[in-house]
């Protein structure tokens, strides 16, 4: 009877990845159904995250996220750090941030959180220190390889947010991406904290298994199809930063696209290649193999 409510369960995230998915092809032609795609990937994420940790972890995911991203958001506005100097255009905000910054940073984070449990380990009870510090870090710089490509698209042809000193790529600062780097870690190193003190035990994990892994991932890798999409269709202009720069919007689309390449692009491929890894080459447990397990010295066991 229990395994008709997970298929069930399988079927619902498989039907809202498929959704996704096709929103990230075409927000790439139809710019303004970006918004929905993102309100639809913290969905995704709510009922992902519920069913591999349980709903308790993942709202400390949710509130990390949106409590830490919006409080250093709006001390760099106010002071430069940690990303720079910078404002939003436009209404809508939470304090100085628009509301939307927020489950911006939740839809995106979850899929590289997934990414990185797949390319070190995923956090449980009693993880070891290297898996519950490492996947964090990993999960960060698969996050700001995002931003990397996104970033001087939306700030410096979209204008959506202003770099009042501009910046070298493409008018975009070096702080803006190391800031990226240390928000994304800090939320998600508090997760990490809480699923290694709190989380579900490892002999106890609530479906997790390769198709959980591939939905994320996929996703992940989804989210660069804009990316080539603008590459082809975006209008070739010059463009002129705060600090009186002026670059071409040909340059930059290219840029983006190379970098998604080598990227995030990259990554995905890493984590799918490494899921096929692991469904294809894992050896069937065998008795032998538990009494090993059994007999494991205690110093290579992970520490409590």
């Amino acid at each position: 009877m229990s395994d008709t409510p997970r298929s069930n369960r399988l079927t619902t995230l498989w039907a809202i990845t498929i959704v996704i998915g096709l929103g990230l092809v075409l927000n790439g032609v139809i710019p303004r159904i970006g918004l929905l795609v993102i309100l639809l990937q913290v969905a995704f994420a709510l009922l992902h995250g519920a069913q591999r940790y349980g709903w308790r972890a993942i709202w400390v995911f949710v509130a990390a996220g949106l409590v830490i991203s919006n409080i250093l958001e709006n001390l760099s506005i106010q002071a430069g750090f940690p990303f720079g100097h910078y404002h939003y255009t436009g209404g809508g905000k939470l304090f100085l941030v628009p509301w939307f910054i927020g489950p911006a940073y939740l839809a995106t984070g979850y899929l590289a959180w997934i990414v990185a449990t797949v390319l070190l380990g995923d956090v449980r009870r009693n993880s070891h220190w290297l898996t519950t510090i490492g996947t964090p870090v990993i999960a960060a710089f698969a996050m700001t390889a995002w931003d990397l490509s996104m970033d001087p698209r939306a700030s410096t042809i979209g204008q959506t947010w202003i770099w009042e000193n501009g910046g070298g790529f493409f008018g975009v600062p070096l702080g803006n991406f190391l800031g990226w780097t240390f928000t994304v870690y800090l939320f998600m190193q508090v997760f990490a904290l809480y699923l290694r003190s709190r989380g579900p035990l490892p002999t106890a994990e609530p479906d997790r298994t390769g198709t959980s892994d591939l939905q994320g991932v996929l996703l992940y890798g989804l989210t660069t199809v804009s990316f080539f999409t603008t590459l082809f269709t975006g209008d070739h202009k010059t463009v002129t930063d705060a600090a009186g720069h002026s670059w071409q919007t040909a340059d930059i689309y290219e840029t983006s696209t190379l970098v998604t390449v080598y990227g995030m692009f990259f990554i995905a491929a890493l984590a799918l290649l490494r899921i096929a890894q692991q469904r294809t080459a894992a050896p069937a447990p065998t008795a032998a193999a538990g009494a090993t397990k059994r007999a494991e010295p205690e110093t290579l066991r992970p520490s409590a």
